[in-house]
């Protein structure tokens, strides 16, 4: 009897797990998603190896406001010499950097809230800040605080991810809405759907008026001016991929492909004190996202779980710099991530290079003459 009761207790057991395992299928089978995954088949991961091979040398950098901060996602240098980031907490804030580097305890000093989330700073011809706030538009910012809405929306459609920019010596504003279908907590789902919903907008502050130069593109995000703005460079960051913009030109108003299939994903980029331009990977490739693109159901499944079973970046420190044309001249990295990881911002004064990250509680500073490459030199 004993052992009849024990079948009976191990069967029912059994059903059970059967039905919770059913149940279990059906929703990640059936339960809606916000997502209409697209089929998308990534090229094979290049190997990191040239200027591309791995190196140690981002964990030179000395570290700034560690503990103090979070989500420093872009940097911009401020006409008082002065280093400017935006927060996750909607503060846009900024320090000296020579007290930073004497001083670990060095409080950055509030310049305004934004009431959402400022990713993209970059100063005008005027003086004024300009900022990309993923969750409030395009905005100009003065030293006393105060915070002006310039453009919530373009040809009709809102923005729902305002994220990177670059102003013009004329004072126009070039600027990514990263999404106009998902928002800066969303982002995700943008990854997984692989439908291009970015666009590359001008903002011309004389008008007032917004104009979309280019739209079908996949997370637009990074924006950088050439020195002598004759083109832009535009990241997008779900197709691993950096295009160019011409403003002008005989190829004026069209979209070029200069670096593609990209080691990692690439975020802000910004132009060097020397005309180069720092592109910043987020992270490595994910070689199970990649085998994920292909396959839409699969990736309406991954939408159905909890966000912490989702894929997760690797924790990585990288930034390519690049030329116009899309050639890697090197890379700085920290494999591993140890002192920096998940780069998104990067700017230089000729001296140092300063680095931000979405996540990250600390601003990088590498002095870059202890970087050994011969030709950072002008």
């Amino acid at each position: 009897m004993k052992e009849r009761s024990a079948l009976s207790g191990k069967r029912k057991a059994l059903i059970a797990c059967g039905a919770l395992l059913g149940v279990l299928l059906l929703y990640l089978s059936l339960w809606p998603v916000p997502i209409d995954p697209a089929i998308y088949e990534p090229e094979a991961i290049p190997e990191l190896e040239g200027a591309t091979a791995p190196n140690d040398v981002l964990r030179e950098s000395e570290l700034a406001l560690v503990g103090q901060i979070e989500g420093p996602e872009d940097l911009t240098l401020g006409p008082d010499g002065m280093v400017y980031t935006g927060l996750l907490d909607g503060r846009i804030i900024r320090f000296s950097v020579s007290e930073a580097l004497e001083n670990q305890e060095t409080k950055p000093e509030l310049v305004a809230n934004t009431g959402g989330r400022p990713l993209g700073l970059s100063f005008g011809p005027d003086g004024s800040l300009y900022v990309a706030d993923a969750m409030k538009g395009l905005l100009q910012v003065d030293l006393d605080g105060n915070v002006d809405v310039l453009s919530t929306e373009a040809n009709g459609v809102a923005y729902k991810f305002a994220d990177h920019l670059d102003v013009g010596s004329d004072g126009s504003v070039y600027f990514s809405d990263a999404s106009f279908r998902f928002g800066v907590n969303e982002y995700l789902y943008d990854l997984l759907e692989a439908r291009p919903h970015g666009r590359l907008i001008k903002y011309d502050p004389q008008s007032k008026e917004t104009t979309v130069l280019a739209e079908d593109l996949y997370f637009a995000n990074g924006v950088a001016l050439s020195e002598d703005e004759s083109y832009l460079l535009i990241n997008e960051t779900y197709r691993y991929r950096i295009s160019k913009y011409w403003l002008q030109g005989p190829k004026k108003g069209t979209l070029e492909l200069v670096a593609n299939n990209l080691p990692g994903f690439p975020d802000n980029i910004r132009r060097s004190s020397k005309g180069t331009f720092w592109v910043c990977l987020f992270t490595v490739r994910n070689p199970i996202m990649d085998r994920l693109h292909p396959h839409p159901a699969l990736k309406k499944a991954v939408a159905r779980l909890p966000k912490f079973l989702w894929p997760k970046p690797a924790p990585y420190g990288m930034i390519l710099e690049m030329d116009g044309n899309g050639n890697i001249l090197r890379s700085l990295q920290d494999p591993g991530g140890q002192k920096l990881k998940e780069i998104t911002g990067a700017v230089d004064d000729g001296q140092y290079l300063y680095t931000g990250s979405l996540h990250n509680d600390r601003i990088g500073i590498l002095e870059l003459s202890r970087v050994p490459d011969s030709h950072w030199q002008r």
